[in-house]
C-alpha cells in the first residue's frame, strides 16, 4: 500500500501544502525541506504517478497590499473591486486567492515575506500604489513571480498593470478648458505617489496643449482623502488664497472633500467653481452635485493583472510587460 501526502505530511511533520509543493517540484520551500520530502516519498513508497495524473493547478496565488504611506485602504470600493478582479482572473485558471498585508514602514519586509514565501504561494499580484523602485528589491529576489499593480517604474524590469493616468488627466483637463473656456486649477495630491505624479503630467500636457501656460494654472496640495481634503481646502479659504474658476483633483475624494469646504463657503458648484475627480467611486454618483470625473474599470484591471500572473506561471521566459488600461470620461453635474 502507497503512503498519501498527507500522510507523509505527518510523518515529516510538514504542512500538507509544503509537502505539496515539494512533491510537484513548485517554488516556496528552501530545498533542504525539497530534498527531505522527495527522500522520505522513496523511503515511504509515495506514487509518483499521481504526480503525472493530476491536472489540477497546486497552491495559490496572493493579492499582496503594500501599505506605507496610509494612502492604500483596503475597505474601499477601488480596492474591493480590484479584488474581486483579481479573484475572478484566477478563478478562470483554477487558482484561489488569498490576501496578505506588508507594511513597509515598519522596517521588517523581510521578515514579513517569509510567511508567504513558505506558505503555498506560487505567485503574487503586488499592489505597488505605494511603492517606490527600491522597496521592489526584496520582491524581486522571492522564487515566485509577482505582477505589479497599479504602478510604473522605468527603472524596474518586470510586470506592470496599472491605469493610463496620464490619459485620464489629460481628458479631465480638455473637459474643464473646453467646457468653462477657462484656465484650470489643480487640487493636488500631497502624497508622493507615482500614479499622482502620471495625473499631473497629463494635466500639465492638456494645459499646455491649449495654448495656456503651466504656471498659469493655480495648484492646491491637498491631503488625498476626503476629511483631509476638507480641512486643507478650509484653510486655504481662510487664508483668503486665490482661487481657480475650475479644478482637476487627483482623485475623487480630495474633490468630495473640496467641493463641501467650497459650498460651506458660499461657492457654488458648477456656477461658482466647477471640478473633476478621478476614480469613478460610487460616491461620486451620490454627492450634491454629482461629480464629473474619470472612470477606472477597476475589476477589469484585476482581471488583466491576475492573467498575465497566470500566463507567467504557464509560459517558462515570458517577457515582461507593461500593459496600461484606458479611462474614460463621466460626465455628471460639476462642470
Amino acid at each position: 500500500m502507497t503512503i498519501t501526502a498527507k500522510e507523509l505530511a505527518g510523518k515529516l511533520n510538514l504542512s500538507a501544502a509544503a509537502v505539496s509543493m515539494a512533491l510537484n517540484n513548485k517554488p516556496g520551500v528552501s530545498t533542504a525541506t525539497r530534498k527531505m520530502v522527495m527522500d522520505a516519498a522513496v523511503e515511504y513508497g509515495y506514487d509518483f504517478s499521481r504526480i503525472s495524473e493530476k491536472h489540477n493547478v497546486t497552491g495559490n496565488i496572493y493579492f499582496v497590499l503594500y501599505k506605507k504611506h496610509g494612502a492604500v485602504v483596503a475597505d474601499t470600493p477601488f480596492f474591493s473591486e480590484l479584488s474581486d478582479g483579481i479573484v475572478l482572473g484566477c478563478k478562470e485558471a483554477g487558482y484561489k486567492v488569498k490576501i496578505s498585508y506588508i507594511y513597509g514602514d515598519e522596517g521588517d519586509v523581510e521578515e514579513q515575506l517569509e510567511e508567504i514565501q513558505y506558505s503555498d504561494c506560487v505567485g503574487i499580484v503586488l499592489l505597488g500604489t505605494e511603492m517606490a523602485p527600491e522597496d521592489l528589491a526584496i520582491f524581486q529576489k522571492l522564487p515566485v513571480p509577482f505582477v505589479l499593480l497599479d504602478t510604473y517604474f522605468e527603472t524596474v524590469d518586470c510586470n506592470y498593470v496599472l491605469i493610463n493616468n496620464v490619459q485620464g488627466a489629460y481628458l479631465a483637463a480638455r473637459h474643464l478648458i473646453k467646457k468653462t473656456k477657462k484656465q484650470p486649477g489643480y487640487l493636488r495630491s500631497s502624497y508622493p505617489i507615482g500614479n499622482f505624479a502620471e495625473r499631473n503630467s497629463g494635466f500639465f500636457k492638456a494645459v499646455r496643449s491649449y495654448g495656456m501656460a503651466s504656471s498659469k494654472s493655480i495648484v492646491h496640495m491637498l491631503t488625498p482623502s476626503i476629511d483631509g481634503a476638507y480641512a486643507d481646502m478650509k484653510e486655504i479659504l481662510e487664508n483668503k488664497e486665490e482661487l481657480a474658476p475650475c479644478y482637476f483633483a487627483d482623485n475623487d475624494l480630495i474633490a468630495v472633500g473640496a467641493m463641501k469646504a467650497f459650498k460651506e463657503y458660499g461657492y457654488s458648484i458648477p456656477g461658482d467653481i466647477s471640478i473633476v475627480g478621478f476614480d469613478n467611486i460610487p460616491l461620486s454618483r451620490i454627492v450634491e452635485p454629482s461629480l464629473t470625473t474619470i472612470h477606472v474599470p477597476k475589476q477589469y484591471m484585476g482581471e488583466m493583472a491576475a492573467r498575465r500572473l497566470v500566463t507567467i506561471l504557464n509560459e517558462k521566459g515570458a517577457k515582461p510587460v507593461k500593459i496600461e488600461i484606458a479611462t474614460q470620461l463621466i460626465e455628471r453635474s460639476s462642470v
